[in-house]
């Protein structure tokens, strides 16, 4: 189904699940959802998680009554490896087709993380939120790595760019540490961009982690296949090369803002 079709089929029911837009031709798009209600929002695809594997809970939370718990067991979602890349599973929220990203605007986002004292802290590769470029049903960059994500691989939490197939990532922060039991409050603002005019500033609480400015998105060319301008969609909870042991994770308190130009 095309963007515009998608819009007009959801736009009122996403009204009623915390978006909202500012009157005017020049809206900007503000998202929250607190995870209060008993079923996921309509801000999320549901398509990126098995049955069972979202849920609501009110044992764990940053805010409010609840938050939601995130769990991805063996083979959840599997993905076989192609040219070589390893096989993977997943149970990640998937923003609604019709809030992903502009080409050339600024956004903030927030959202809060909680990794139990119990969850395991292994080799596999980790990505627990992550922003990737749309690429057309006709182009050749599906296999692309997301162009922002933060990993958490063996007790080290990094924040990631990539560009392009076979391209080195490039780590914008690092740092192990102890990161499970206690609430992680992200806050990221981008610009997606093909030119130098990118930028991400990103917070792990009052802690500044990223300032970088350049490309912080695939450019438009004949290998790439990605369109000009692009849009750029989010994902978070847990997506992992395959393991047998489950790993749970809580999230609450997401919030997606467009800001004005000039914001920074």
């Amino acid at each position: 189904m095309k963007l515009n079709s998608i819009l007009a089929v959801v736009g009122l029911s996403l009204l009623s699940a915390g978006v909202s837009r500012a009157q005017g031709t020049n809206a900007l798009l503000d998202v929250y959802d607190g995870f209060e209600t008993p079923t996921l929002s309509k801000v999320w695809s549901t398509d990126r998680f098995a049955p069972g594997a979202v849920q609501m809970q009110m044992n764990i939370f940053r805010a409010g009554l609840s938050a939601v718990q995130i769990t991805v067991r063996a083979n959840d979602k599997f993905e076989a490896g192609i040219n070589g890349n390893s096989d993977s599973e997943r149970a990640e929220l998937l923003e609604a087709r019709e809030l992903t990203s502009k080409e050339d605007e600024l956004y903030e986002f927030s959202f809060s993380m909680f990794f139990p004292k119990g969850f395991p802290i292994v080799p596999t590769r980790l990505i627990i939120a992550q922003w990737k470029q749309y690429c057309p049903e006709s182009g050749n960059c599906s296999e692309d790595s997301p162009v922002l994500a933060i990993r958490y691989i063996a007790g080290v939490l990094k924040i990631t760019q990539n560009f392009g197939k076979n391209q080195p990532t490039l780590t914008l922060y690092q740092e192990p540490g102890e990161f499970r039991n206690r609430w992680l409050d992200f806050k990221f603002q981008i610009r997606f961009s093909s030119s130098e005019h990118g930028r991400v500033k990103a917070w792990l609480g009052d802690k500044q982690l990223v300032d970088f400015t350049g490309a912080t998105a695939n450019p438009e060319n004949a290998t790439t296949s990605y369109p000009s301008p692009s849009r750029f969609y989010f994902k978070m909870g847990l997506y992992r090369n395959v393991m047998p042991e489950p790993m749970t994770v809580y999230i609450d308190e997401y919030r997606k803002k467009q800001l004005p130009q000039n914001s920074f």
